[in-house]
């Protein structure tokens, strides 16, 4: 973890390096000057030098200038420090989850990946801070008091070795306790996002239920179980501070009681008690510095271990060494291909696929919820690897060629679109970062899109809320599916993406796809036979395996569950599942 964290310091080294030594100067200048206050005593005033009274208290004030130049420094060097190391842990974090296949994406909320990106960074810029300046300063005052009340009267500085063995011992065993209180808070912030989340994500549905009476108590249900843990975690932490001052305390009176008779005695002088007392100060602070460095690396070590998680996942999807680089076709064949999203899973998703889909042909996928049809088309743009087989694009194996060149000629439009905040143009360059307007609006017209877009005032440059929330569902489609025609893919593959289109629309769609596009093959998954029955084939499945694989008319000669669900939608009793759902 420490190893994964520190990488990230990166072009902030150098203040990283500064920021202790500015520290440890600061340090030096204020354990100088209540040596010079000792002997503007012990010298000046009890002798009646007013001369020597002068020229130490020039010394200590250039001791003080000096001392607060270098803290106003360590200051700003260590906020530079901490603050472009988060941005370097958050840029990480971010360019590896860009990088993650569906498979790592599936082992991550979307809510702790906010946590991560934000809470605990932000604990461990903190912490960062922290641990330059007060972990470096905290140490080296108590070590520098110690030395100097060493030198002035060794029997008195001993009670405070004392003192800080015994503390050391204490804060040594709360860590270890409050550790695991911390790992556990952040895991309840995760719960406590994912509410904030969904009900923010959901709040049409929400309302249109009258359900915010429930989704407030799931939320004040979280935030109870974040107070709760936080104040398990809190007892552990704070109660280092009462035994801490006790410890503190103790010696002050044990040093002035000590003193005290060693004065009287002779054996110490005014000045070199004075001295002590303000070392028993420096070590005070220093004791409080180290207890607040204790609750922040305590708190920062569970966020560590998470941010650290994020940076070290490695795609479970990566290019070959050497990469195919050119798609010959948009021929597809899947050979005894098996797949499950989890090794460990008591049967496969897929089981004993084989299918040979030619470069051109649009191929028709029908069956219930449930029977692997998005897995199986998944599986082409190499969203995930199978378990067993091989899938062939342009007579290649999907994982011989470079991801991005694969993904560039597979353009998928998946079940549930997204639009992104921006105008409409702005999305659909996503298939195209380069197309021209004409482009755009060319593939609007093949999707249907084009029509609903001429009717905005602001027509191509409307403003897309975020998430689409702006445009209907249909619409939402017709711009996906525009988008995706952008890339100009050799393979289109539509999953349920024309569900929220009428038939009319629907019937459009295909008609143009096969007008203007008949090189492309195209894949569409869909409940209604209507939309798949011109296909110049149909693939039936169920439960993760080929029922059947041919034309309309020879599915209805020879597939049951084609005849029944053609049946069953032709006489109006509903569609492919009666209930609806997702495929």
């Amino acid at each position: 973890m420490i190893k994964t964290l520190a990488s990230h310091i990166k072009e902030f080294k150098k203040v990283s390096l500064l920021t202790p030594l500015c520290m440890v100067g600061e340090v030096i200048m204020e354990m100088i000057i209540p040596l010079m206050m000792a002997s503007i005593i012990d010298e000046g005033v009890n002798k009646g030098n007013m001369q020597h009274i002068y020229k130490m208290g020039i010394f200590m004030i250039i001791a003080a200038a000096l001392g607060l130049m270098a803290g106003v420094l360590g200051g700003i060097f260590g906020a530079r420090a901490s603050t472009g190391f988060a941005r370097n842990l958050r840029k990480g974090m971010y360019d590896n989850i860009q990088t993650f296949s569906f498979a790592n994406i599936d082992k991550y909320s979307v809510a702790g990946l906010v946590t991560r990106l934000t809470t605990d960074v932000t604990n461990l810029q903190n912490s960062y801070q922290m641990l330059l300046r007060m972990c470096f300063r905290a140490p080296t005052t108590l070590i520098i008091a110690m030395i100097m009340a060493f030198t002035i009267n060794a029997r008195l500085a001993s009670v405070y070795l004392v003192a800080v063995l015994l503390l050391a011992v204490v804060l040594f065993f709360l860590i270890g306790k409050a550790t695991r209180y911390f790992r556990q808070v952040f895991e309840k912030y995760d719960d406590l996002n994912a509410s904030v989340q969904e009900n923010i994500n959901g709040i049409r549905v929400v309302k249109a239920y009258v359900r915010e009476e429930y989704e407030d108590r799931k939320f004040t249900k979280a935030a109870e179980n974040l107070y709760w843990m936080f104040v398990k975690a809190e007892k552990v932490v704070v109660s280092n501070m009462p035994i801490m001052q006790f410890t503190v305390y103790t010696c002050i009176l044990l040093i002035s009681w000590l003193g005290a008779k060693m004065i009287v005695a002779d054996t110490l002088t005014t000045g070199q008690m004075m001295s002590l007392l303000t070392y028993c100060m420096n070590i005070l602070m220093s004791l409080m510095m180290l207890s607040m460095i204790f609750v922040m690396m305590t708190m920062s070590m569970a966020s560590g271990e998470r941010v650290a998680e994020v940076l070290n996942e490695k795609s479970s999807l990566v290019n070959p060494e050497n990469p195919v680089y050119q798609v010959a076709d948009g021929s597809v064949q899947f050979r005894n291909v098996e797949f499950a999203y989890n090794t460990t899973a008591e049967r496969p998703v897929l089981e004993n696929i084989n299918l040979s889909i030619k470069s051109g042909e649009t191929i028709g996928i029908i069956g219930g919820t449930g029977s692997s049809k998005s897995s199986l088309v998944n599986l082409i743009s190499r969203l995930y690897d199978v378990t067993k087989g091989s899938v062939l694009v342009g007579g290649r194996d999907v994982r011989e060629y470079d991801l991005e060149t694969l993904r560039n000629q597979v353009a998928v439009v998946l079940q549930k679109n997204e639009l992104f905040s921006g105008t409409i143009l702005e999305n659909l360059r996503w298939g195209d970062e380069n197309a021209t307007e004409e482009e755009c609006v060319r593939a609007c017209k093949l999707a249907c899109a084009d029509d609903f877009i001429r009717q905005f005032p602001d027509q191509y440059n409307t403003y897309i809320e975020q998430g689409g929330s702006n445009v209907s569902g249909g619409q939402k489609q017709r711009l996906c599916i525009a988008r995706a025609l952008l890339k100009k893919p050799k393979i289109l593959i539509l999953d349920d993406s024309t569900s929220a289109v009428d038939t009319a629309t629907d019937a459009k769609i295909r008609r143009a796809f096969a007008e203007e596009i008949p090189d492309t093959t195209k894949l569409i998954i869909a409940q209604r036979i209507s939309s798949v029955e011109h296909a110049d084939r149909i693939l039936v499945m169920d439960a993760g395996r080929i029922s059947g694989f041919g034309t309309h008319e020879e599915l209805l000669a020879s597939n049951e569950i084609y005849r029944d669900v053609y049946e069953s939608q032709m006489s109006g009793s509903g569609d492919f599942d009666s209930n609806g759902g997702e495929a």
